[in-house]
């Protein structure tokens, strides 16, 4: 019964900005730390970001570092990724995934639950 189910992908031109959302259900979101992760073509999934259970404490990988922010509304179950600035090379499916540690998470480490991903597309 445990549901990620992510929205807000779509195409974009570089320099633009994205809002994906997470919509969780079959768990007490509140009491799970939350984390994006993202998988281009060719490659392996990586890390993005985390936050844990009550918001308190981010982590986000080098590349995105400044330019998204992730955030949680435990009152709707819903997990956030802001995407801003970006770039061609940011251009991957994005994946949501809940955890116990969002630490662990970016060493892609620790997440046990997974949605199906919604496609981002930068364009030049």
């Amino acid at each position: 019964q445990v549901q990620l189910v992510e929205s807000g992908g779509g195409l974009v031109q570089a320099g633009g900005s994205l809002r994906l959302s997470c919509a969780v259900s079959g768990l007490t979101f509140s009491n799970f730390d939350m984390g994006w992760f993202r998988q281009a073509p060719g490659k392996e999934r990586e890390f993005v970001a985390s936050i844990t259970f009550s918001g308190d404490t981010t982590y986000y990988s080098e590349s995105v570092k400044g330019r998204f922010t992730v955030s949680r509304d435990n009152d709707k179950n819903t997990l956030y990724l802001q995407l801003n600035s970006l770039q061609v090379e940011d251009t991957a499916v994005y994946y949501c995934a809940a955890g116990i540690r969002a630490f662990e998470m970016v060493s892609n480490e620790g997440a046990y639950a997974w949605g199906q991903g919604t496609q981002v597309t930068v364009s030049s």
